[in-house]
C-alpha cells in the first residue's frame, strides 16, 4: 500500500518582505510600542502565520534586526571600501550615511539600529550583545581599510587606524541623530571637507 505523506501548507507570503515590513513597524513604533496586530497588518499575514514562521514577538524582532543589519546598514561601509583614494573613501562613507539617514524610501529618518534597536538594549534580551558585536566588527572593518592605506603609503605608518575608525563611526551616529531631528542632507554636507580632514589628520 502506498502511503502519501502529507506536507505542510505552503507559506503564502515572502519571508524576506515580511521581515522588512516588521522592521518598518519596529522602526516607527519601537519594540514595546509595536503590537502583534501592527506587525501582522504590515506583514500581510495572520497571527498564527507569524508565530509559525518567526516564533513570538521577541524572535521576530531579533530576526528583523539581523535582516536589516545584513542587507541595509552596511551601505556606508561598502561605499568606504569601494574607493581607492582614502580621502574619497571617507567622503563616500559620510555621504552614504547622510543620504541613507535623510532619503530612505520608507520616509523614516535615521537608522534602525540607532533609532530603535539601541533604545531597547537592556530591555530586550540579546540586543545589547548584538549591538556590542556590531560596533566591534564595524570598528575593525573600518580600521582594516585604514591599515591598507597605510600599507600603500596613503597614510603615515603611525596613523591610529582603530582610534580613527571609532571616530568615523561616532560621526556616523551624530549625523543620524541630526537626521532624526529633521536636518536636511545638504545642510549636513556643508562642512564635509573639515570633518574628513579631522578623521585623517
Amino acid at each position: 500500500m502506498n502511503i502519501i505523506k502529507k506536507t505542510g501548507r505552503p507559506r503564502s507570503f515572502d519571508r524576506d518582505e515580511a521581515l522588512m515590513a516588521a522592521v518598518q513597524v519596529f522602526w516607527n513604533k519601537g519594540y514595546q510600542g509595536a503590537s502583534i496586530k501592527d506587525l501582522t497588518d504590515a506583514m500581510g499575514i495572520k497571527a498564527p502565520s507569524l508565530y509559525a514562521a518567526f516564533g513570538d514577538k521577541l524572535n521576530l524582532y531579533r530576526q528583523a534586526i539581523e535582516r536589516y543589519a545584513a542587507n541595509e546598514s552596511c551601505a556606508p561601509l561598502v561605499a568606504f571600501e569601494s574607493e581607492t583614494d582614502i580621502y574619497q573613501a571617507v567622503r563616500a562613507f559620510i555621504e552614504a550615511v547622510i543620504d541613507y539617514a535623510t532619503q530612505h524610501e520608507s520616509g523614516v529618518r535615521g537608522c534602525f539600529l540607532s533609532s530603535c534597536v539601541a533604545t531597547s538594549a537592556g530591555e530586550v534580551d540579546g540586543v545589547e550583545e548584538f549591538l556590542r558585536t556590531a560596533i566591534q566588527e564595524t570598528d575593525a572593518r573600518i580600521a582594516k581599510r585604514f591599515d591598507l592605506a597605510k600599507e600603500n603609503g596613503a597614510l603615515p605608518h603611525d596613523f591610529p587606524s582603530l582610534e580613527r575608525a571609532r571616530l568615523l563611526l561616532d560621526l556616523r551616529q551624530g549625523y543620524i541623530f541630526r537626521a532624526r531631528a529633521g536636518l536636511k542632507g545638504d545642510a549636513m554636507k556643508t562642512d564635509l571637507d573639515y570633518r574628513i580632514r579631522m578623521v585623517l589628520a
